[in-house]
Parts: C-alpha cells; structure tokens; sequence
C-alpha cells in the first residue's frame, strides 16, 4: 500500500489487514483520497472510515463511513459515529462495484460534504462530523474485505489562491503542445450547471485548437475547433456522458501525435484528431463556465 500526503509518502508493502493509517497533516476543503483496489470473490463487504483520532474506548468519532455490502442487499451505506451513537444511515442501491474486478474510489473533502466518485456515485453531507478533527482511517477485514494488493493515496489540491479566483481563467502552458504533452484539470461542477468549456490555442493566432464543451443541460460533450475565424464541424459521439451537477472531476488531456486523448475521472472518454497541426504553436489554456476552478498543471 502506498500513502502519501503532498511531497510526503510512506509506502507499505502487503499491509496487514484491517490497516490503519494515519495522515499527518489535518484534513480541509481540497484533499482528495484515492483508493485503489480489487474486491474478492468471497467478498461480504468493505468500508473506509474517516476518523477522528484512534481511540477505542471510548471508540473514536467516525466522521465518513463507506460501507459497500455484497451480501443481501447489495448497496452502499454511509454514516456517522458521535459520541459512539451511530446516526442515520444514508443508503443507496446504485451499485457500483462488483466482485472480482477492480475499482477506484475518490473522495474529496469539501468545505459541507464528503464527494465520493466510483462509476456515478455523488456525495456524503460532512456537517455531522467535524473534518478539522479527522484523522483517517481505513478498516478492512480480511475475511469481508479487500485484499492486500491495494492501494491508498492522500494528496492536497492546490488552494485556489494558486489560481485566478475567477472564471474566465486564462494561462499561458510551461510548455508548448506536442506528442506527449498532458494537460490536467481539476474542479468541481456547480450545482446548476448548464455548461462549461476547456479551449487549448494559439495565444498568437487565436485559433482554438481544441474546444472541449460539456453541455449538462442536453448531455452532450461537444468538441470542435476555431481556425481561421470560424468554427468547424462539430463531434458530438460519446459512449457516456461524464459530468453531473456537483460533481468533482479530474480531466486529463494526452496529446498525441496524431489526436487529443481526454479521459474524465480516470475513465478513457473520447480522441479528437488534430485540425490545428502546428502543435508548438498551441501554448495557451482558457477555462471558462459553471465550475469552481481547484487546479491545474501540466507537463
């Protein structure tokens, strides 16, 4: 298992399970854990605590618990613990995860809610527990659970202070584009999202050579180019659409050599060949849209 936190990491090889891990810097708004895992055959169950501290008389607050169950019922419940009183469970039977294949989960602390991202699952409200006080913990049972070829990571997104506070966010790449090239791109998508877009251009010629425009409101996720002032032919096919309301999201754009790869949520979700072939003349990324704007690189 590898855990890391910023520029921190440990790395644990076949961890014993249940493991328990400790980040030591306090969760806020912006950290992202990702867990990476298979789940068995003879699996029962699984679940990931978020704790406050590692107690065990009296039990410590759980202030996230996700809890997958196989057996029965087959649905995922959440909760709380406080004051070793469980709350109300919040239950959903959109099902994601199935035995013997593999998944990866994402859970981003927000500022009111835990958002958990696994093939459409949403969000948790956090107001039941305090997130300042987490210290995580993931539990697994060897005979329930997962096994020991899995993998944790903790890592902090950049504050958007980093960033322009407002949208339209404008910025000029380290690198020019070309083959191998990557672009990533992280936020949130506002409740009442109608659309959002993601241009990469020409900063001198202003053509765009790749226009991405999720449209949440007809659920479609247009693609096109702007050369020589005016707009081609628009791509529409998609085999899913990637995006809700609320939703956090991590967009990689791969340039290769011949096409742009763009994969949503580590999921392969479209190619768009290249219009605009002088690739070293593409160094500048424009955001603009209904999203909160986390993060940003490339490379």
């Amino acid at each position: 298992m590898m855990l890391s936190l910023n520029s921190l990491q440990n790395v644990v090889c076949n961890p014993i399970i249940p493991y328990v891990g400790t980040i030591s810097e306090q969760l806020e708004p912006g950290t992202l854990i990702v867990l990476r895992g298979h789940v068995p055959s003879d699996s029962d169950r699984f679940q990931v605590d978020l704790q406050c501290g590692s107690s065990v008389k009296p039990r410590a607050d759980v202030a996230f618990h996700f809890n997958p169950r196989f057996r029965r019922a087959n649905c995922i419940v959440c909760n709380t613990l406080k004051n070793e009183k469980w709350g109300w469970e919040e239950i959903t039977y959109d099902m994601p995860f199935n035995k013997e294949k593999s998944f990866e989960i994402v859970i981003m602390v927000l500022k009111d809610k835990f958002q958990v991202q696994k093939s459409g699952m949403s969000q948790f409200p956090s107001n039941r527990g305090d997130i300042s006080k987490i210290v995580p913990r993931t539990v697994y049972t060897k005979s329930k659970g997962l096994p020991a070829n899995h993998t944790l990571t903790c890592s902090k997104i950049l504050p958007t202070d980093c960033l322009s506070k407002t949208l339209p966010f404008i910025a000029r790449l380290n690198s020019s584009m070309g083959p191998g090239r990557t672009v990533v791109i992280k936020g949130e998508v506002n409740t009442n999202a109608k659309g959002f877009a993601v241009d990469l251009l020409s900063g001198k010629s202003r053509d765009i050579a790749l226009h991405l425009n999720p449209r949440l409101n007809v659920k479609a996720f247009v693609r096109n180019s702007f050369l020589q002032e005016s707009w081609g032919e628009e791509e529409r096919n998609i085999t899913c659409f990637p995006f809700s309301p609320g939703m956090y999201f991590e967009m990689i754009i791969y340039c290769d050599v011949r096409e742009f790869k763009v994969a949503v949520n580590g999921v392969h979700s479209l190619e768009y060949r290249h219009r605009f072939k002088d690739l070293s003349h593409i160094d500048t990324l424009e955001i603009d849209g209904d999203i909160h704007l986390l993060e940003v690189r490339s490379w």
